[in-house]
């Protein structure tokens, strides 16, 4: 290694590549670390972060209309989406910061510039500079997919919509995913005109048929129209606002057209093709279940290798290269079991097998429950809580939890630890209920469904 400038340099200073680059530098190291935007990556700086303040944001407008119904008498409330944009910006800065300040305690190098391969050991920055490593770990994610239709140009991407100049009274959304629906809450619930365009019968694909029916009638009752089974075609200037033209041939006006159609790993301008590092049909880095690619010297973690685009798998990634790499402890990730959540209104939180899959392994039993909140018996709002457990029949273990509610991705993350475990039906049944709450419910289903 001391033959090298460095022992491993990371492209890319989002969670995976940051948490790499710590770790490996505790354990003696000498690392450094590229980042062409600002430190942090999508999470932090345009996805996860600002994306859960502007979530909160969108809520408060149902908690000042509920408040009403506990007594309280509210003025009425005005929203300034300069001073939100202000303050999210205000909060990714610091953060940025934080994650700065910790590679340099840390004794990361941190260069603030764009870095491609240019050998199996060597990086090239943008300035020219080159720098030699004995390792080298892509950790770039990944970036929004555009549209290949007339006028998509004119279309924003999640990257922009958390800094709009103005607020659009009336948006378009393309997509039927966690962003398209996120936003499409968010803008809704801020009091924004939405209108989601989805080319599926249904949204939010891979997920439990009952919770992407839930989320389906929660955003129509936020006020999202949806249009399913249609795409846009065309986009074009209408004054200040944007035209849209729909396959099916709807045509509709708004202030803004954003495009949340998927994401794509960010490989382009990476030099792979200097070390012939393999890649698939769309573009993802391949690695095997120690983030190695076919380049002996070469690894990548997070969404750069499209394998679980979650933050938190990032991280969990870049730590378990960093330990089997650099501190002779052999760790491999475990995809099974992971929770997720999305943030709509009311919010997601699901963890392992959906009621299909758990099916196409055998048969199962389902309990599952749909109920008015507490708090809605005195807000009137008119909101449901949906709940799912899915338990094979045979051995009574938990295979997967679904919630759709007020705190579903708090209930979600501790119910991750009870499947993780392998926890039967019966353990969750033997569990006292704690009351009044919704979780309780989680516990005292007792009785199967069966389809009416």
């Amino acid at each position: 290694m001391a033959d090298y400038d460095v022992d491993l340099f990371v492209i890319g200073a989002g969670s995976g590549g940051v948490r790499a680059a710590r770790i490996a530098a505790g354990y003696g190291a000498r690392v450094a670390i590229a980042e062409d935007f600002r430190v942090g990556g999508t999470c932090v700086i345009r996805g996860c972060v600002p994306k859960k303040l502007y979530v909160y944001a969108s809520r408060f407008a149902d908690a000042f209309e509920d408040a009403a119904g506990f007594g309280w008498t509210v003025p009425e409330a005005t929203f300034s989406w300069e001073g939100l944009v202000a303050a999210k910006e205000k909060e990714i800065t610091r953060l940025s910061g934080l994650y700065a300040a910790n590679l340099d305690r840390a004794g990361v190098t941190l260069h603030r510039q764009r870095a491609a391969l240019s050998g199996p050991n060597a990086v090239r920055l943008a300035d020219g500079t080159e720098i030699t490593a004995g390792t080298i770990l892509i950790a770039t994610g990944g970036a929004p997919v555009g549209a290949d239709i007339p006028g998509a140009e004119l279309a924003i991407s999640s990257n922009e919509a958390f800094d709009l100049p103005r607020f659009p009274e009336t948006i378009v959304i393309a997509g039927g995913g966690y962003i398209a629906l996120e936003f499409a809450s968010v803008f809704a619930g801020l009091g924004s005109k939405v209108t989601l365009i989805h080319r599926g019968d249904k949204v939010l694909r891979g997920f439990d048929e009952d919770v992407r029916d839930e989320v389906a009638e929660g955003l129509r009752k936020r006020g999202v129209e949806l249009v399913l089974s249609d795409e846009i075609a065309e986009i074009a200037a209408a004054g200040e606002g944007r035209r849209v033209a729909t396959k099916a041939g709807r045509v509709i006006e708004a202030d803004q057209v954003m495009l949340a159609i998927g994401r794509t790993p960010a490989t382009a301008g990476l030099g792979l093709e200097t070390t012939n590092v393999m890649t698939s049909h769309a573009g993802a880095i391949l690695v095997d279940v120690n983030n190695r690619t076919n380049v002996a010297s070469v690894y990548a973690v997070g969404d750069v290798t499209d394998r679980v685009n979650l933050t938190p798998v990032a991280i969990r990634e870049g730590h378990a290269f960093a330990d089997t790499v650099f501190g002779n402890r052999p760790t491999v990730v475990a995809y099974d079991a992971i929770p997720t959540a999305v943030f709509v209104t009311p919010e997601v939180g699901v963890v392992g097998l959906t009621e299909a899959q758990a099916r196409e392994k055998g048969e199962v039993d389902i309990y599952k429950t749909r109920f008015r909140a507490m708090k809605a018996t005195l807000s009137g709002r008119d909101e449901k809580v949906l709940m799912k457990i899915v338990v094979d029949a045979a051995t009574d273990r938990v295979l997967g939890v679904h919630v759709v509610g007020e705190a579903a991705a708090e209930m979600i993350q501790l119910a991750a630890i009870a499947v993780r475990m392998g926890a039967t039906k019966a353990d969750f049944d033997q569990t006292v209920a704690l009351h009044p709450s919704a979780a309780e419910e989680l516990v005292t289903l007792r009785t199967k469904w069966t389809p009416s």
